[in-house]
């Protein structure tokens, strides 16, 4: 397939099939990004057992391990891909992911294990910021949620593959073999980008949906009129917006900050929840690894991926009428999914539990393209890369640093909680290391171990569940001025693009 027609003047024509090939590698990029990012959360089980871990410990594993250099690096990234080829940054960050991530399967120790997942935290920095930019450079600003939705599709894609191959292998082979199995297909992926996908002039698809591009100079002019950014050596060359005026426009406004808000606060509480469910599970139910990867990975794949859709189409087609859909979407489907997940997870049949999971994912997932759908038309066309970075860096530094800990450490007290309860001697975390009664220890408390590991379990996914609603809240405050602040930041996005194009003109 040939990525794009050239006509006379030189300015590339790239076909909506082509785009949409383009779109789909991205998807497999973010599918493999979430595969070896959450991967952790399916073996996590065995993890914890062969090396006598906490709740708190795997949490950190899952977490601020992962998330520290992660959120760090985007920013720096984000800034380099304002302005170097976004292609070649995507494909050499997909193979540092991936070889860190077949290194966490030679980890013999708990620091060795953390010390490779900050290694595949510092490669996963380089793909979304840079992806979001060239996805809003190839889709025009009314298709742009549904785009990025489709993009976000990698999220529940990556969960499943990875819960399912995860709790497979772990089961049938071991954990260690199970990050080496995953990590390593990825590098083909980053091939295949390398070779195919083609760097779009910054603002294509802006100029795309008010424009017929007939020549360079007819370009410059007519970009310039049209208040779109022009592509050349100029352009170029032109430096982007600072850090400092891209968090402005990204936090400065009611609106943009309830929105950064609440897409933090729903995935503080996925990234804990979710790191713990295919745990809950097994200690609950007593199923293996194999069978758990492969219900978890089909509620992700079927529930959150028909979720992740919804959002984005639905709120394009809603927002046609009101900007304040692209917050009203998700306000209502994180409140409403918040009361049915808890009962699911409190629930004494797996197979009641699991059937109702497949309800919620799809109203709450939806939160995922309207936000960044927002975010991306929002920001002139040098600060897409940085405001995603800078939005990941606060989200991912709270929510994906912070939230699995966090719901472990609410494990760990509701287990010792209960231990305590049943009359047991001793600390739950001293006597039951791994969550388990120790080689010697009586039939008594090898019980206790098992029963106040799994209510703990219970009440600490619980307790956590509860944040989705706070994260409905945000967008619902959100909703009140976001019509308002979007128009302003787009007339502010429009200015500052055409003064570029001016001085790349003259």
């Amino acid at each position: 397939m040939p990525p794009a027609n050239t006509p006379a003047g030189g300015s590339p024509n790239f076909s909506p099939a082509y785009r949409n090939t383009v779109l789909w590698l991205l998807v497999a990029a973010y599918t493999f990004n979430f595969i070896d990012r959450t991967i952790i959360s399916t073996i996590g089980q065995a993890i914890k057992v062969d090396l006598e871990l906490s709740d708190q410990q795997l949490g950190w594993l899952g977490g601020l391990s992962f998330a520290l250099l992660y959120t760090a690096l985007g920013i720096p990234i984000a800034r380099l891909a304002e302005r170097k080829s976004r292609v070649n940054i995507i494909a050499i960050s997909i193979v540092i992911w991936s070889a860190f991530t077949a290194l966490c399967g030679t980890a013999t120790s708990y620091l060795q294990l953390l010390l490779f997942r900050v290694g595949v935290g510092v490669g996963e920095a380089g793909l979304s910021p840079p992806a979001h930019s060239l996805i809003s450079d190839y889709f025009e600003p009314k298709k742009r949620a549904s785009a990025l939705s489709i993009y976000a599709f990698g999220i529940p894609l990556g969960t499943m593959f990875g819960a399912m191959a995860g709790g497979w292998i772990a089961e049938n082979v071991s954990w260690q073999a199970a990050f080496m199995l995953v990590g390593l297909p990825g590098v083909l992926v980053a091939l295949a980008i390398k070779l195919f996908v083609k760097e779009p002039p910054r603002g294509w698809s802006d100029r795309q949906g008010a424009l017929a591009v007939e020549s360079p100079a007819a370009l410059g002019q007519e970009a310039s009129e049209a208040g779109a950014p022009a592509e050349g050596p100029a352009r170029a060359a032109d430096p982007p917006p600072s850090i400092i005026s891209v968090a402005k426009r990204l936090f400065g406004s009611w609106g943009m900050f309830h929105m950064a808000a609440g897409i933090t606060m729903a995935s503080f509480a996925g990234y804990g929840t979710g790191q713990y469910a295919p745990p809950y599970f097994i200690r609950e139910f007593g199923l293996g690894l194999g069978q758990v990867g492969l219900m978890i990975g089909l509620v992700a794949g079927l529930s959150n991926g028909a979720g992740t859709l919804l959002g984005g189409f639905l709120t394009d087609w809603a927002s046609k009428r009101s900007a304040r859909w692209y917050a009203l979407v998700p306000a209502i489907g994180l409140i409403a999914a918040t009361p049915i997940y808890i009962f699911a997870y409190t629930r004494e049949s797996w197979q009641l539990a699991i059937g109702i999971l497949l309800i919620p994912g799809i109203l709450h997932y939806t939160y995922l393209g309207p936000t960044f759908g927002v975010v991306q038309n929002a920001m002139d066309v040098r600060m897409r890369a940085t405001a995603v970075a800078l939005l990941f860096f606060v989200l991912n530094l709270i929510a994906l640093g912070f939230g699995p800990p966090f719901c472990g450490w609410c494990i760990d007290q509701f287990a010792r909680a209960a231990f305590t309860a049943k009359g047991m001697a001793g600390d739950f975390l001293t006597v039951c290391k791994g969550g388990v009664g120790q080689a010697g220890a009586s039939a008594e408390i090898a019980a206790a171990c098992k029963a106040s590991m799994a209510e703990g379990t219970r009440s600490g996914i619980v307790s956590n569940l509860l944040i989705y609603a706070w994260a409905g809240v945000h967008y619902l405050l959100a909703a009140i001025t976001l019509p308002k602040d979007m128009a302003k930041a787009r007339a502010a996005a429009d200015a500052g693009d055409a003064a570029a194009a001016a001085r790349a003109a003259s």
